[in-house]
């Protein structure tokens, strides 16, 4: 009777081992775990967590569930040792880690050329903005929202450099705030524009017929185009190339805003001497400049503190390649010289923002 207990037992035993051999895997899986660990570090470097975060934690997890169940199978007696699921476990991490790192690759790819195109609209935006305002006088006006822009576009240049894509975008966006900044000024600046050109045009008209009809010398000074032009008879005699005040694309309004004045005026003295080489000094402010800075300050635009100003001037020591003076024309020396040799007290001076028909 025992015998054929023992016999039992031992063909129990001889069964359960078969089975576990045909069925199960008693090796643990050391390379399936190291082949998954090494497409975790791969999907690590292809920035996955940033990319795709949601796929790589999913490989993560089922590495170490597989890492977990080898633990918990070398804890069972090594006849019944099964690592098949382990192995199976750590097989699909390392194949979801792959697909990881190519889908990670692929949306760095796709964001970083998204922001390089991004930049490139962004830069064709700035350097037509240049080029639009080069024919106007805002660039003082304006320069600071062009700078931010284009600080913003070498920012996102370095944040593309350093894989950055998001960042790269948003500096993007900051930099178009700049650029919308900078449209509202031109659409201001332009409807004030198209406002005016017609007097601005009558007024040089107007001095041209008087020049015309007293057979006398005139000037006509052409803010936009920073010329100063010296017509007789109606007729252009010398063309000299003027600076104007820092802040010229706008009407003077008050003292120490900046700007050059708009309108008809007269030589009041003639300066042989002057800070600034020689002068011709003007009527600024004539009727209109006074009647204009009363409803300003009547309407609360302009500060009970400001006055009207004056003492505006044609003079020399020009030539500094920017707009410079308070409010004053500024001519070279030598362009200086010529004018003041047909120049008079009493000589008109038209001065326009911009002439769109003469000269």
């Amino acid at each position: 009777m025992k015998i054929l207990i023992t016999v039992a037992v031992i063909a129990a035993v001889l069964g359960l081992t078969v089975l576990v051999m045909l069925t199960g895997s008693p090796v643990p899986p050391n390379g399936s775990l190291e082949n998954a660990r090494q497409a975790l570090v791969k999907a690590g470097k292809a920035d996955a967590l940033r990319y795709a975060e949601a796929e790589y934690r999913k490989a993560d997890d089922l590495m170490k569930r597989g890492w977990m169940e080898m633990a918990r199978q070398r804890g069972r007696l090594p006849r019944l040792r099964d690592y098949s699921v382990a192995d199976s476990l750590l097989q699909q991490s390392m194949r979801d880690a792959y697909a990881v790192s190519r889908s990670s690759y692929k949306k760095m790819s796709d964001l970083r050329d998204d922001a390089r195109r991004e930049q490139e609209h962004f830069h064709r935006e700035i350097v037509q903005w240049r080029s639009s305002l080069g024919a106007t006088l805002l660039k003082n006006g304006t320069e600071k929202y062009l700078r931010q822009a284009e600080m913003a576009y070498r920012t996102c240049g370095r944040l593309i450099s350093e894989g950055e894509f998001a960042l790269a975008v948003k500096e993007l966006e900051d930099g178009k705030e700049s650029l919308r900044h900078l449209g509202d000024i031109f659409e201001k600046y332009s409807n004030d524009e198209a406002l005016k050109i017609k007097s601005w045009r009558n007024w040089v008209n107007e001095t041209l017929a008087l020049s015309r009809k007293t057979k006398d010398y005139a000037i006509i000074v052409d803010k936009t185009k920073h010329k100063t032009y010296l017509v007789q008879a109606g007729r252009l005699v010398h063309t000299f190339s003027c600076e104007l005040g820092h802040t010229p694309s706008i009407q003077k309004s008050f003292a120490g805003d900046g700007a050059t004045p708009e309108g008809k005026y007269h030589v009041t003295q003639v300066k042989n001497y002057s800070k600034y080489y020689k002068a011709l000094l003007i009527d600024y402010p004539n009727s209109e400049d006074e009647r204009r800075f009363r409803e300003n300050k009547s309407r609360g635009l302009i500060s009970r503190g400001l006055h009207i100003g004056g003492f505006i001037e044609i003079h020399g020591s020009g030539g500094r390649g920017s707009d410079w003076t308070n409010g004053c024309v500024a001519l070279v020396d030598d362009d200086m010289d010529k004018l003041m040799k047909f120049a008079k007290k009493g000589t008109p001076v038209t001065i326009v923002r911009k002439s769109d028909l003469w000269p």
